[in-house]
């Protein structure tokens, strides 16, 4: 076998191989969520305590993402993965465990510490991968991490649906997980930092050019969070449908973003990130403009569609752009991940509180506006654009110090 064949063989083992974490990290998420019923009525916290509660996921997410960065310097990208995700998918038996309010919020807080961390360093590998292939695969990889989230649900909907005590379940899917993450780790890119290579520092604010990627993300990300969160409500509120329907609704936007993040890199190597945002918040304001204005469900849950489709692939896009933004990957993808975090905690509670002030058409109104950002400040990513590798065969991934 030759060098170059052997050589693209392990950079496609690697892409397979972080693909694989980014699934194991969604299952998490989606087996927590799934949950969070039961860990409310066992730590006996009322529903205004559970919101204060949910608000530290993101809170030590924000405070620990920075830190990614030193660890992988200091361990490698392999080792720094394989240990992050483990922390990750153990983290996951907290929660169940918390007796009271205080016990909850810290392990809530320990829960997203390791979330975000693990989230840094899998997507600084994923687009250290796509930098070698030469194409996109970063919406693909989130794509997968959807998924993993829907199978993880479906996991946590069968053992809530069979009475199962949390604790037990998220014991079991801790296991299983974290020996996956493991395993899938064996094979991701073992990139080391170069023998004059300065450490990074261990807090420190992220780069301009990550702030504006970030703003990119923060549109997106609010418009995800306020359907995700609101969209069933809407239905049932405005429209007056069913439950079973304003249901479906939230599973068809999740569905729908899924989807299109599996097949959005085939899009974005054919148009490019900008114009591929672009259009995406045409079609997400389109969306937006569609659920303001539904006289009935059928118009909202397509307006809705149209949003996921919309946004599904601007975050993983944000990542890849700040991965070639600067001479630090990694914080400034834990600049931008901070930013999206913090969009995904504050949208939900400023759609209510606009909804609760007006209406919820006024929320979505804002939500419409915001993916407008998407079609006029999608030209922040021209520059990872223009630097996107198109490397050789014979410039395959080779393991080593980063160039």
């Amino acid at each position: 076998m030759s060098a170059v064949v052997y050589e693209q063989r392990e950079v496609r083992r690697a892409r397979y191989a972080v693909a694989a974490v980014f699934a194991v990290h969604g299952a998490v998420t989606g087996s927590f969520a799934t949950r969070v019923p039961w860990i409310q009525g066992h730590a006996s916290v009322s529903a205004g305590q559970l919101g204060l509660a949910l608000a530290f996921p993101a809170l030590g997410a924000s405070v620990a993402m920075p830190l990614a960065g030193s660890i992988t310097h200091r361990f490698g990208a392999r080792n720094a993965l394989r240990g992050l995700i483990s922390l990750w998918t153990l983290a996951l038996v907290l929660p169940s465990l918390a007796p009271n309010l205080p016990a909850l919020c810290l392990a809530l807080f320990v829960y997203g510490a390791t979330a975000g961390m693990a989230d840094v360093a899998m997507n600084a590998l994923g687009v250290e991968v796509e930098n070698r292939l030469g194409r996109s695969i970063m919406s693909g990889l989130h794509g997968l991490w959807s998924a993993g989230a829907l199978v993880g649900s479906a996991a946590g909907t069968l053992a809530a649906h069979l009475g199962s005590d949390a604790r037990l379940h998220h014991a079991l899917a801790a296991a299983v997980l974290t020996l996956l993450g493991v395993a899938a780790c064996a094979w991701v890119l073992d990139i080391q930092p170069a023998e004059d290579e300065e450490p990074p520092p261990r807090f420190a604010l992220p780069p301009k050019s990550a702030l504006l990627i970030g703003a990119v993300g923060f549109c997106a990300v609010f418009a995800e969070g306020a359907s995700l969160d609101w969209s069933a409500v809407y239905l049932r509120d405005q429209l007056d449908t069913s439950a079973g329907l304003a249901a479906a609704c939230t599973t068809g936007f999740t569905l729908t973003m899924a989807v299109a993040r599996i097949v959005g890199d085939k899009v974005v190597d054919r148009f490019g990130s900008v114009a591929t945002v672009r259009v995406g918040g045409v079609l997400a304001a389109l969306g937006g403009l569609l659920i303001v204005v539904a006289g009935n469900p059928a118009v909202a849950m397509g307006g809705f569609a149209l949003m996921g489709l919309g946004i599904a692939v601007v975050v993983p896009l944000c990542f890849a752009a700040a991965g070639r933004s600067g001479p630090n990957p990694s914080l400034a993808i834990a600049g931008v991940a901070t930013i999206t975090y913090t969009s995904g905690l504050v949208a939900p509670s400023a759609i209510g509180g606009l909804a609760q002030a007006t209406s919820l058409v006024v929320s979505f109104g804002l939500v419409t506006v915001l993916a407008c950002g998407l079609v006029a400040f999608a030209g922040v990513l021209r520059a990872a654009d223009r630097d996107r590798p198109k490397v050789s065969a014979e410039a395959a991934a080779v393991p080593g110090p980063r160039p």
